[in-house]
């Protein structure tokens, strides 16, 4: 029995990835929900997190770039008292400790935290060294030298005690691991600690409270499931936006550089959303400082949005 045709789609799912699922299996059962001859992910969770994974189908692929450097937010579940080899659930505990801290010293801890530093990333990652994954290196009982990266933590903050669990939210740059992060907090507290749970809240202004699980997505009809597509600029919306006109568009579409000649708010340098006369997101645009607008990225064809 042959699968249904592939179909060109272009527009962004915000899906609601289950724990226990892989990202890369979760968006291969989002294509064939949909059908789609094209898709990617932007930004891989763990098998055992869940939330937030958009799912980019067709021309939003294009876009995606943004969200990989984005900020991320996550709810997670630190287990004080017990290290873990993996600094998760998955490894095995390698030490046990009693806790006796107190709320304000883990209110305190958390606050040191925040800010720029520097976090060595697990062996239990997907970081290659010399083509392989650190992961496949650790299951083998290696373990190798990494550098050091810079992070942010923007927030970090407790939402309750209950018992050794700390339940936390916390908000950081690109590359930063809630592991990693879940560790420090058990080191700095003198009684190690693991992560016990994680959920992705936030991609870059993108949010869970907007997603839709697999489960909800298989139970409804074609039109009602592309009805919660989002179209491809809502993966921009951090990015101001530009209109020109038809003439300008065209030129634009081939390339050139244009003088945006109705917008006064897109005068100053960066990259913005360009709209064909407000109505058609026709991919994004640099402003230089010869006030000329330079065609980035393109989409194939205009969406009306």
């Amino acid at each position: 029995m042959g699968h249904l045709a592939w179909r060109v789609i272009d527009g962004l799912l915000l899906l609601d990835k289950p724990e226990g699922l892989s990202s890369s299996n979760a968006l291969q059962k989002a294509r064939r929900l949909f059908s789609a001859a094209k898709a990617g992910h932007t930004g891989t969770l763990d098998l055992l997190a869940s939330g937030l994974l958009p799912v980019c189908f067709g021309e939003a692929t294009k876009f995606s770039g943004g969200l990989l450097a984005a900020n991320k937010s996550y709810e997670a579940l630190v287990h004080l008292g017990i290290r873990t080899s993996t600094a998760d659930l998955e490894g095995k505990i390698v030490s046990q400790c009693a806790v006796d801290v107190t709320l304000t010293q883990i209110k305190t801890t958390l606050e040191a935290m925040l800010g720029e530093q520097q976090q060595v990333p697990p062996m239990f990652s997907a970081i290659k060294q010399e083509g392989k994954p650190l992961y496949q290196l650790a299951r083998q009982g290696i373990s190798v030298e990494r550098k050091a990266r810079k992070v942010h933590i923007y927030t970090l903050e407790l939402l309750k005690r209950v018992d050794n669990y700390l339940h936390i939210v916390v908000t950081c740059s690109k590359g930063t691991y809630i592991r990693t992060l879940a560790e420090e907090i058990g080191e700095r507290l003198g009684c190690g600690a693991h992560l016990a749970s994680l959920r992705r809240t936030a991609v870059g202004d993108l949010q869970i409270a907007d997603s839709h699980t697999l489960s909800a997505l298989s139970a409804l009809n074609e039109s009602e499931l592309f009805a919660r597509l989002e179209p491809v600029d809502k993966l921009l919306v951090g990015l101001p936006s530009c209109n020109l006109s038809e003439i300008e568009t065209r030129l634009f579409r081939c390339g050139k550089a244009v003088a945006p000649s109705s917008n006064e708010h897109c005068l100053k340098d960066g990259i913005y959303r360009i709209y064909e006369t407000g109505k058609s997101f026709i991919g994004t645009g640099e402003m230089r400082t010869d006030a000329l607008m330079y065609p980035r990225r393109l989409m194939a064809k205009s969406v009306t949005v």
